[in-house]
């Protein structure tokens, strides 16, 4: 199987639904290949569901046929053709000839002549296939291949610049950022140690114990990962857990915890002690949770399946409450591009969940404790909708100040997506009596 097939195939799974990285990466392991046409696979995979309302807009503009009417090995084989186009540094010949002949192998010989008549086209009016619509939001979703909706309502929450800069991050390769397992080893040794592998480590400029990698590869196989000596972990969610503030010795509920990041990270800023309860709905997602935090030498954690929006009384109460919701994932589209394509009806039953599982959690605060509210999504109906109807309707409750907070609104902060993390919002609370 060649590069581009890898591509086309992987490209039809998503059609089905599913995650991308999981789509992809389970191809992987059934056509192995070589480092080098991995690379090119994903590089055509992702640019393309990355890219897929702007390639559809161009097949659009030169197809006789409405792109979703189109057979749906075609519809691939325009796409990646169109990405290797105008996206990469592909010879034009060889996006167009080597998608007719992918045509052929693919049992779609009948509909070669029109895939290449399309593509043709293309080439010869590429200022037509490139130009912007007059409508300014219209213009926008061209641009950055994002749904009309979901820029509208960011145009609508957080004005034009910082919808600016969140449509130009939610485009091209993500930053890759770990976590140092200080219960382990020290920023600085592993640092030496990532080097002696032939992977960059350059420290966050911010965060302590946060790293950055470059030219880490698949990073599970890297012997420091598997000694337990850091966990993959984006700046975001390590600046939330900061914001948790966990201490040595406390009781600390996680109650959405699955994949546990954060959860680890809490641990290691317990210094292993206390005692902490990483909660989520399912026993495999919290199976994986004990497996990571027994690579990582974590002895103070107990995950446990449990619904987050159902109060247990024989919990008992905690110390600090880590509520990190379920929620639409709009601040990480640059990692899971798939999800901006999410019609926004499909998410607006989030904010009542959301508020139900903060309701629940609240119960599990003690006096003087720390309740922490975070989404990794930007969007004031599950942000700062849920955060005011909390305050109003637990008055028992009052924001608890955290560093960098945003302008006018104690304990809260939201972050935009850029270079140094993902975009994120937390809030902090703290029960009052």
């Amino acid at each position: 199987m060649t590069s581009r097939e890898l591509a086309v195939r992987a490209l039809l799974k998503m059609e089905d639904g599913g995650y991308s990285n999981l789509v992809f990466d389970a191809l992987c392991r059934e056509y192995p290949m070589s480092k080098q046409e991995t690379a090119f696979a994903a590089a055509l995979f992702y640019g393309c569901v990355e890219r897929k309302l702007t390639l559809d807009e161009m097949i659009g503009r030169f197809s006789s046929v409405v792109v979703n009417k189109l057979d749906g090995t075609i519809r691939q084989l325009l796409r990646i053709a169109l990405y290797q186009i105008f996206y990469m540094e592909t010879p034009d010949s060889a996006a167009v000839n080597e998608s007719v002949q992918l045509a052929k192998r693919m049992s779609k010989s009948r509909l070669s002549g029109f895939l290449n008549g399309v593509l043709r086209a293309v080439l010869r009016d590429e200022e037509k296939a490139k130009q912007l619509p007059q409508d300014p939001f219209s213009a926008l979703s061209f641009a950055y291949s994002c749904p009309e909706p979901l820029v509208r309502m960011w145009d609508k929450h957080y004005g034009r610049e910082l919808t600016l800069q969140m449509l130009k991050a939610s485009l091209g390769q993500p930053p890759l950022f770990i976590r140092v397992n200080t219960l382990k080893i020290s920023a600085d040794e592993l640092v030496s140690r990532l080097k002696q592998e032939g992977i960059e480590a350059v420290p966050h400029p911010t965060l302590n114990n946060c790293l950055r990698l470059s030219h880490a590869g698949a990073v599970e196989k890297s012997i420091c990962f598997q000694q337990g000596l850091f966990h993959v972990q984006d700046a975001s969610s390590q600046i939330c857990v900061q914001a948790l503030g966990a201490r040595p010795g406390e009781c600390i509920f996680d109650v959405c915890a699955a994949p546990g990041g954060k959860s680890f990270t809490i641990a290691q800023n317990m210094e292993n002690s206390g005692k902490l309860f990483s909660f989520d709905l399912y026993n495999h997602r919290t199976a994986l949770i004990q497996e990571g935090a027994k690579r990582l030498g974590i002895d103070n954690l107990c995950a446990k399946a449990r619904d987050a929006s159902v109060y247990d009384p024989a919990l008992g109460l905690a110390d600090r409450v880590l509520c990190d919701v379920p929620c639409s994932g709009f601040g990480i589209i640059r990692r899971k591009p798939e999800i901006k394509y999410k019609p926004l009806d499909e998410v607006k039953n989030l904010p009542e969940i959301q508020y139900k599982i903060l309701e629940t959690s609240a119960n599990y605060v003690k006096v003087g404790g720390i309740l922490l509210y975070s989404t990794c999504t930007l969007s004031h109906h599950e942000n700062e909708k849920v955060v005011r109807r909390f305050l109003k309707e637990h008055p028992e409750f009052s924001a608890s100040p955290i560093e960098e907070e945003d302008a006018g609104m104690p304990g809260q902060r939201t972050l935009f997506p850029n270079s140094t993390h993902d975009g994120f919002f937390l809030q902090r609370f703290e029960k009052m009596r």
